[in-house]
């Protein structure tokens, strides 16, 4: 890496990993003046693709406040809604540019069946468009 100061040659003096990716301590082989750059993986964007056809950026912020909504008053520490969110947004960037919105909702579903039922049962009601009672019966009886 050139020098932000000069724009000779560096070398690096120390090297650590941190909360904001890789720390390395940086020495100017020309004026000998330090400095510090931060390193981390470029995260692939991933685009999700609407019921309608829309397209739009995945937010995981969106998901984590669904997830907040239909844990809303029961037994479901943060962390746990905050690992979900990850786990997902790591699968989704595995699956490719493109992801739909029943996608997600599945792979929700499947965490929130696990985790607590009637936030389950909360956010089916919402994703599968629950219509009446008879929904709801159905939807408890199948767990």
């Amino acid at each position: 890496m050139k020098c932000k100061f000069c724009g000779a040659d560096t070398k690096v003096t120390d090297k650590r990993e941190s909360p904001e990716g890789t720390r390395r301590r940086r020495e100017c082989l020309k004026c000998k003046k330090r400095f510090t750059t931060y390193e981390k993986p470029e995260e692939k964007e991933i685009v999700v693709v609407k019921k309608d056809g829309r397209r739009e950026h995945f937010a995981d912020e969106k998901l984590r406040l669904g997830l907040i909504k239909a844990c809303e008053k029961r037994p479901v520490p943060i962390e746990k809604i905050d690992n979900i969110v990850e786990e997902i947004k790591e699968k989704l960037s595995k699956k490719g540019k493109e992801v739909s919105t029943k996608m997600i909702g599945e792979m929700v579903i499947q965490k929130l069946k696990k985790l607590d039922k009637i936030a389950y049962i909360r956010f089916a009601s919402v994703y599968k468009d629950f219509k009446d009672v008879s929904d709801f019966k159905k939807e408890v009886k199948s767990l």
